[in-house]
C-alpha cells in the first residue's frame, strides 16, 4: 500500500509540496484544549493583519482551483474554509481531539490538513483525476460520484476519500471514536511551501508525541520521491513508526 500524487498532478502543479505523517494508537479520550489554544492565537494574530483571502497560502490555492476550472470563492480549500469560520465565530467546533488539533494547526499555517482513517482505505491512495465512476460518501450518508477529471483522493477500490482535491473529505474515512491508525496529509502551493510544510509536519509529530506518546513516520514528497509507503491492510495496528 502507498500514498502518492499522480504524474499528471505533478506535471500540472510542479510547485506542490505535500507532507505526510503516519500514526497508530490514536484514542478519542485525549485532552488538547490547551495545546490548540496557541495555534488559535497564531491564526487570530494573522487574521488581525489581513483576511484569509489575502494570505499567500490561500491565494495559491485559489489559483489552483481556478486552474482546475472551479470558482475559488464557491469551492474553498479546507484551510480557507476553517479560517473563514474562525474569523466569523472566533472558534472552531470540537469534533475529535486529533481532528481539533489538525484543524488548529491548519489555520495557524493556513495550509489544508486532511486526516484519513487508514482502516477505511482500501489498497493504495492516490491524488488523481477522477474517472467519474468513483463513489464518495457524504457525512449525511449519501453516495455521490465525482465529476470526470475532478481531482480526488482515490483508493484501489474506487472510493473517493476527498472531492475537489482539498475542498471536502469523505465521511467514509473520517476520524471517529474508534479510529486508531491515521494518515495525515498537508499540501501547499505557495512560494515558501518547501519551508512551511516540513515545519507543519514536525509540529504535528511533536503534538502526537506529547498528547498520545506516539511514534510517527513522516516525510515530504516531491516528483522524484513521490511515494509514501503505508502498512498493509490489517497490519496497521501491529506496527509503530519512529520519527
Amino acid at each position: 500500500m502507498y500514498f502518492r500524487h499522480s504524474n499528471e498532478m505533478w506535471s500540472t502543479f510542479p510547485e506542490l509540496v505535500p507532507g505526510v505523517l503516519l500514526a497508530e494508537g490514536i484514542t478519542a479520550d485525549a485532552s488538547v484544549e490547551d495545546r490548540i489554544a496557541s495555534y488559535h492565537a497564531t491564526a487570530a494574530e494573522r487574521l488581525s493583519r489581513c483576511s484569509e483571502g489575502e494570505m499567500p497560502e490561500i491565494q495559491a490555492w485559489r489559483r489552483a482551483f481556478s486552474k482546475m476550472g472551479m470558482k475559488p470563492t464557491q469551492y474553498r480549500c479546507a484551510s480557507e474554509a476553517l479560517l473563514r469560520r474562525f474569523r466569523q465565530e472566533g472558534s472552531l467546533p470540537q469534533l475529535h481531539p486529533l481532528v481539533d488539533l489538525c484543524n488548529a494547526i491548519s489555520i495557524a499555517f493556513a495550509i489544508p490538513v486532511a486526516v484519513f482513517d487508514l482502516e477505511k482505505v482500501s489498497g493504495d491512495l492516490e491524488v488523481c483525476h477522477a474517472h467519474g465512476s468513483e463513489s464518495y460518501l457524504t457525512f449525511s450518508g449519501e453516495t455521490e460520484h465525482p465529476e470526470p477529471r475532478e481531482v480526488i483522493f482515490a483508493d484501489t477500490a474506487g472510493q473517493a476519500h476527498a472531492r475537489r482535491w482539498t475542498n471536502r473529505q469523505s465521511g467514509l474515512s473520517a476520524v471517529y471514536q474508534k479510529t486508531r491508525s491515521v494518515l495525515i496529509v498537508a499540501e501547499a502551493l505557495h512560494a515558501s511551501a518547501s519551508r512551511d510544510v516540513p515545519r507543519l509536519i514536525d509540529s504535528l509529530a511533536d503534538e502526537l508525541a506529547s498528547v498520545w506518546s506516539l511514534q510517527t513516520r513522516r516525510g515530504v514528497l516531491s516528483p522524484s520521491a513521490s511515494r509514501f509507503d503505508l502498512p498493509a491492510a490489517g497490519n496497521a495496528g501491529a506496527r509503530q513508526y519512529r520519527g
